[in-house]
């Protein structure tokens, strides 16, 4: 079973966004430079740090949107590779890629070598558990020249370049890594790495302290290869209770409030909230290996109980579209697209079923999606029992069955930005992530034929193929794709826009 690890995202209508690089408010772009001597940002962030900022876990993303950690790619909005920290690369033969590394320094000074590249991507395959962008796959880095990177992988990947976007590859420096027991840097006994990101990272801001879970105080990082950073730093609040990061906001204590409640959203003025498109889905994940909803027939009943509409329109307050698949009208490969998966068991009558139905309340919409399942489910004769705890103390649960059905929002291109590695990791009998613990041959066999494509549209067909393969299942019932809210100060500029959560702060944010 795996630990706590990663993510959860949401996705939204067709907006202009996704057509082209991200973009910051004020229309600087990602990677602009910025002048010294700007002052420092306040923000409150809704996820604390579960496994004290290791860059393998959850936490990944949440150093990535500070600005802190970085990968060889980045993903732009049309969710293709553009050079991060390496500048170009090219596919040598099935298995192998060559990357050529820009000039450029990790926050303890030392110098950003292939060398140090080769060993950082090594020890994420060591990590324990390992990052999801690594599921299924096996892969070597050395270095090969002055500047240059090769990685293989054990299969052909298309997907490559892809993955090491994925911010739970982000490259730290040599000093980074320890044994678990801190005795020596490198591996434990069993093989296995560790990472302390504080300082040696990469990106235009420094982790220098934190508070636990509560508070964590980031630097300027002068020698950020893409240029000086505007704000001179960030003092980071992490509050899991979405109207109290309202209420911060609008009191002026931060400057930023990421994931605003749809239900706080009147209480702000209209040029405060920016609206962003994700490709974050929200779903009802059941528990197809144990418990009533391990018989298709009474899953089938569950799925038709839901009313999807009704919690886009009430709970979402209209900042969400219905859900009609696993990836919602954000994605331009996938708009228009409505899955008909055919082949389903008939719904059996259900009569005082008893379940479990668990979410978290870090995205307050949940456990109101949650409230309305509960009802629709007991109309349909479902004895429903609610549990809803803080995203770290529910995970570890949900992942090893220990809930019948599970409300979670899940950005399906987080890890890698590739569909196939998503679906791979979410409903195939080996993947890491599968919090309905799906394991199905047809599932299996349509993953496995999306992931031998390599032309991008051919990709995305076989990706949507795989979907329907998964809904058939009936495990999850996609609920809606959602937009998220920010609550960003009047004096702020260059916030990110990303429409796949792993950017909020760079180099042109400021105040």
């Amino acid at each position: 079973m795996h630990s706590v690890r990663r993510r959860w995202a949401a996705a939204l209508p067709l907006l202009p966004l996704l057509a082209g690089c991200f973009a910051a408010r004020d229309g600087s772009p990602y990677d602009a430079g910025a002048e010294a001597g700007g002052g420092r940002l306040r923000l409150a962030m809704a996820f604390p740090p579960a496994e004290r900022f290791s860059p393998y876990g959850a936490d990944a993303t949440l150093l990535s949107r500070l600005g802190v950690t970085e990968g060889l790619t980045r993903l732009d909005g049309n969710g293709g590779a553009v050079p991060a920290l390496a500048e170009s690369w090219t596919r040598e033969s099935g298995r192998g890629w060559v990357f050529t590394l820009r000039e450029a320094r990790f926050q303890d000074g030392t110098e950003v070598t292939p060398a140090a590249v080769a060993g950082a991507l090594t020890h994420a395959t060591r990590a324990d558990p390992p990052p999801a962008a690594l599921t299924g796959v096996a892969l070597t880095a050395e270095a090969v020249g002055e500047r240059r990177v090769r990685v293989t992988t054990a299969t052909a990947d298309s997907a490559l370049p892809l993955r090491l976007s994925s911010p739970s590859l982000a490259i730290l420096s040599p000093k980074a890594y320890r044994t678990k027991a801190g005795t020596r840097r490198g591996e434990t006994a069993d093989g296995a790495t560790v990472a302390d990101p504080a300082g040696t990272a990469t990106g235009p801001f420094t982790l220098t302290r934190t508070t636990g879970t509560t508070r964590a105080a980031l630097h300027r990082f002068d020698d950020y290869w893409g240029g000086l950073a505007h704000a001179s730093g960030l003092d980071v609040r992490f509050i899991a209770d979405g109207t109290a990061r309202t209420n911060a906001l609008r009191s002026g204590e931060v400057d930023m409030a990421e994931a605003v409640p749809v239900s706080q959203a009147a209480t702000l003025e209209e040029a405060t909230l920016r609206e962003v498109p994700t490709a974050r889905t929200t779903a009802l994940f059941l528990n197809t290996r144990s418990g009533p909803f391990a018989d298709s027939a009474v899953r089938a009943a569950a799925r038709e109980a839901v009313d999807a509409s009704a919690l886009a329109e009430d709970v979402y307050e209209g900042h969400a579209d219905t859900g009609r698949g696993l990836f919602g009208p954000a994605l331009t490969w996938a708009a228009g697209e409505r899955p008909r998966p055919s082949g389903r068991p008939a719904a059996t009558q259900v009569r005082n079923t008893a379940i479990t139905l668990a979410t978290y309340d870090n995205r307050p919409e949940l456990p109101e999606v949650a409230q309305v399942l509960q009802q629709q489910l007991r109309k349909a004769g479902f004895g429903v029992k609610l549990e809803v705890r803080e995203y770290s103390r529910l995970e570890s649960d949900a992942l090893a069955g220990t809930f019948d059905a599970v409300v979670a929002a899940r950005n399906t291109l987080l890890d890698t930005g590739d569909p196939v590695s998503y679906l791979a990791d979410d409903f195939t009998c080996d993947g890491g992530y599968n919090l309905a613990r799906v394991c199905d041959k047809a599932v299996d066999r349509a993953v496995a034929e999306a992931g031998t494509r390599a032309d991008d549209a051919a990709r995305h067909r076989a990706a949507l193929a795989a979907q329907t393969a998964v809904l058939r299942t009936d495990g999850v019932v996609p609920l809606v794709h959602q937009r998220i809210l920010h609550g960003v100060g009047a004096s702020v500029r260059g916030v990110i826009l990303d429409p796949y959560e792993r950017t909020l702060v760079g180099t042109g944010t400021r105040r």
